[in-house]
């Protein structure tokens, strides 16, 4: 089995080294060809195009930003290329657009799995993401031996969009927490009470999560380089959450806010950095 891996940002590239440490042969592909010599040089092979990497796949994985991305990416190949091959998307989309996503690819003899993923760059090295398979069975059937490889007991969701609507709803968790945390974080902090006290408290609680705790630091000290899960990123889901939740009339009045914390936290500049960086925007620093 020839792996074919397009996309080699942050999780691409962790994702890769966890498929070259279980030895697969492995080519990966990436606009920016600088985020490729890493894996390249732990023995991946490094294709000049997108078509050169598909060309040599029996599976092709997508982990790249966006559908936009994507479509960008599948408009240079020629329609011989998707045939016969197996199209595992693993990024964060909307359900409406992996549904098209998989027509095309199907259209043109291809088949389609999505699976995002939910776990960060520890968890992408090591094997042990939460992974949100969907579409035909027979496809997670094929996918399984690859799937057992980068997750821990995966299983079959639904038909092809419900994986992707999962992952939304999982990182709707992602924002709303990390809102409402940094929220009561900035009140605790600007009455002088001891922050170790108000941890105590609240993993005693039922309202704990352990989020809190692997933000803390990041938030205290307001240090949000060398994200796991840049801002801009989540800035993007939440929206794609919002349009989904608008199209199937659910009230997201409260996850609006959240939305606009995080467009708050892009205007700061720190799109690029951690998401707990939200933070800065709930309770910002003044000179």
């Amino acid at each position: 089995m020839h792996l074919s891996l397009i996309g080699t940002g942050l999780m691409g590239h962790a994702l890769g080294e966890c498929l070259l440490a279980e030895q697969q042969s492995l080519t990966v592909y990436n606009r920016d060809q600088s985020k490729t010599s890493a894996l390249a040089a732990l023995g991946a092979k490094v294709a000049s195009t997108a078509g050169e990497a598909v060309a040599q796949a029996d599976i092709v994985l997508l982990m790249l930003s966006d559908a936009a991305a994507i479509d960008c990416i599948l408009q240079t190949l020629p329609e011989a290329a998707i045939t016969d091959r197996l199209w595992l998307q693993l990024a964060t989309i909307a359900p409406s657009e992996s549904i098209e996503l998989g027509k095309y690819i199907e259209s043109l003899g291809g088949r389609y799995l999505e699976c995002p993923v939910l776990g960060s760059l520890p968890e992408a090295r090591s094997g042990q993401l939460i992974l949100m398979p969907a579409g035909h069975q027979h496809d997670f059937e094929s996918a399984l031996p690859l799937l057992n490889i980068i997750g821990s007991n995966p299983q079959l969701i639904g038909k092809t969009g419900q994986g992707a609507a999962m992952k939304l709803a999982m990182n709707q968790l992602i924002a709303g927490l990390t809102a409402s945390f940094s929220l009561s974080l900035g009140l605790v902090e600007k009455q002088g009470i001891q922050i170790e006290q108000f941890m105590q408290l609240l993993r005693q609680s039922a309202l704990y999560a352990p989020t809190f705790d692997k933000k803390l630091n990041r938030i205290l000290d307001r240090q949000f380089d060398g994200p796991n899960f840049p801002t801009k990123h989540l800035a993007k889901d939440t929206r794609l959450f919002l349009g989904v939740a608008q199209s199937i009339g659910l009230d997201s009045e409260g996850l609006e806010g959240v939305a606009g914390l995080l467009d708050k936290t892009l205007d700061m500049g720190l799109a690029e950095t951690d998401y707990s960086a939200i933070y800065a925007a709930v309770n910002p620093q003044h000179d």
